[in-house]
């Protein structure tokens, strides 16, 4: 998916969403737009938790999660 064009993007992250509502998915993305949405987050920095949270929470209280959005 990584050559896809924002539309179809949409397209896909709309499907996914009807197709997971009420169940727990792992979600394992680059984009970092598939993850706003989010109810749960874990970065992972070298391997290990660095934080978890909703994207509101880990903006306010995690600099890992805010650096991986400063490099876009």
């Amino acid at each position: 998916t990584s050559a896809i064009d924002s539309a179809t993007e949409d397209m896909i992250q709309r499907a996914i969403e009807a197709a997971t509502a009420g169940r727990t998915t792992i979600l394992i993305t680059h984009r970092l737009s598939q993850i706003r949405w989010a109810d749960k987050i874990v970065v992972l920095r070298k391997g290990r938790v660095a934080a978890v949270g909703s994207h509101e929470e880990l903006m306010a209280s995690s600099q890992a999660y805010r650096d991986i959005f400063a490099r876009t």
